[in-house]
């Protein structure tokens, strides 16, 4: 049998009021080169059902059932049964655009340095998005270039997951990781950190449906403390891997947990940056308050991670560094 171009996963658990939309929107493309894998994590309603009887009206579609493992062992095992050189992701409560893998295929054959490109989203139904996904909707579109995807990789994993095509050559052995932390996250951090470029084409390819019943709502490895100490891990083994210390700016609620996260992995604040004009001279836990205007003094031989909440503080202070002759990648990274 004639391998695919692509390899399309999709994990199921328990998902029967979704799972035949999805599968007709992967159906729908217009690129016909894929399989899709239906990787059944242990369902006990009627989704296996359901993808059986589209995998007899499509051979396309090919249904595993698995034991009740968990995401990673479900992704894993799809990965193992792949034949294609691409390996796409879905989600089976999502909607793919039909031009989703011709567009992307397009993409990595332009530029085939790229280990992996994502889309832009859109999330769905609306009225259950609120302000915040709102606002991670509009950042995610926002990116539009490896250089962006690279700026941005340590403020939130900024390539949805459920958009990802990547070469399974540059997929590490191992695959996904069952972490403390988001598998996906991990998972592209480890690729970026082994000099992968990811690219992205910008256009809503994916309708990613939010709700409560999502694993990013209920699962612990999700949350903002996990991703927190996803980013102090690849830090201190990237960016901060020569340096015990480093400058921090940004000493909020999010500069605090991720300078927290970093203490784990031995990697502490010298000095903090602060515009607070009372604050300058103080210490807090050892590091000394400074101006921004001492960071060409003081930031000589040491990395500066700015970690503040929102889009534009972080343009701000970028800004400000890029003035004061810094380079963002080389002297200043930006976390969240």
């Amino acid at each position: 049998m004639t391998a695919p171009a692509v390899s399309c996963l999709l994990p199921v658990r328990d998902a029967a009021s979704t799972l035949g939309a999805a599968l007709r929107s992967v159906l729908r493309q217009t690129d016909p080169d894929f399989e899709c894998l239906v990787l059944d994590d242990g369902s006990r309603d009627a989704s296996v059902a359901i993808a059986q009887a589209a995998a007899q009206r499509d051979p396309r579609i090919r249904v595993h059932r698995l034991e009740r493992a968990g995401i990673v062992a479900a992704l894993n095992a799809g990965l193992a049964l792949a034949r294609g050189p691409l390996i796409a992701r879905m989600d089976a409560d999502d909607l793919m655009h039909s031009e989703r893998f011709a567009l992307q295929r397009a993409a990595l054959a332009r530029h085939p340095d790229w280990v992996g490109a994502g889309t832009h989203v859109r999330l769905f139904p609306r009225p259950d998005v609120g302000d915040g996904m709102r606002a991670y909707e509009h950042w995610l579109n926002s990116l539009r270039s490896p250089e962006d995807v690279l700026r941005d990789a340590f403020v939130e994993c900024p390539v949805a997951h459920p958009t990802w095509l990547l070469q399974r050559e540059a997929i590490p052995p191992g695959g996904y990781r069952d972490c403390e932390w988001p598998e996906d996250y991990d998972l592209f951090l480890r690729l970026l950190q082994a000099g992968g470029t990811w690219g992205i084409v910008p256009r809503r390819l994916l309708s990613w449906r939010q709700g409560v019943a999502r694993l990013s709502r209920a699962d612990p490895r999700y949350r903002t403390a996990a991703f927190t100490a996803c980013r102090a891990a690849f830090l201190a083994t990237g960016p901060l891997a020569h340096s015990a210390e480093f400058v921090l700016w940004g000493y909020g609620g999010t500069g605090r947990a991720l300078c927290s996260a970093l203490r784990t992995h031995d990697r502490r604040p010298s000095h903090i940056v602060e515009l607070h004009p009372r604050r300058i001279g103080n210490r807090i836990q050892g590091a000394l308050v400074v101006a921004p205007e001492r960071l060409p003094e003081i930031a000589e031989g040491r990395p500066i991670v700015v970690s503040v909440a929102g889009p534009v503080p972080r343009e701000e202070i970028r800004g400000e560094l890029e003035r004061l002759g810094f380079r963002e990648g080389r002297d200043f990274f930006v976390a969240a």
